[in-house]
């Protein structure tokens, strides 16, 4: 029986919807050391740089940024180091062969922890151009001042 219940998120890749269209996510378990595990029950990591490739039918995790932990010792781990995914073999093969493909990358989103074991959600994705991050942000701009304007007329109306 697990010691805690429930989702307790510890890091997020707010950019990455900005720089790519997500197509599809998943969720995988992670390969840890003890250090990196304390580390991140602290609530300590960064997924910026971070992603995932496949090599010789395994998934991996990589310039994932987890700090060392503070009170390890000399068998601290390597803050940057390449981390095993735990992901089913069909999932693999499926993802795989559309990173052969080509245009698509597998982008780490968030990094939790459920019920006590660390998790990652992976996403496929595939890399906006500039002129799409730009439209993207245009019509985020354009629905936040039509809110405003239905706002100030919702109030001069009262």
């Amino acid at each position: 029986m697990p010691r805690e219940k429930g989702e307790k998120v510890v890091a997020t890749n707010r950019k990455a919807r900005h720089d790519y269209h997500i197509i599809d996510t998943v969720e995988a378990g992670l390969v840890l050391w003890g250090t990196e595990v304390k580390s991140l029950r602290e609530g300590r990591a960064s997924l910026v740089d971070g992603y995932a490739f496949f090599e010789r039918g395994e998934a991996w995790l990589d310039a994932v940024h987890i700090p060392e932990y503070h009170q390890g010792t000399w068998n601290n781990h390597a803050p940057r180091r390449k981390r095993k995914l735990l992901l089913h073999r069909q999932q693999i093969a499926k993802w795989s062969s559309k990173v052969k493909e080509g245009g698509y990358t597998l982008v780490p989103m968030s990094l939790y922890f459920k019920d006590g074991r660390a998790k990652v959600e992976l996403a496929l994705a595939k890399g906006k151009k500039e002129y799409d991050k730009r439209q993207t942000l245009r019509e985020r701009q354009d629905t936040r001042e039509a809110q405003r304007a239905m706002r100030t007329k919702n109030r001069l109306g009262e």
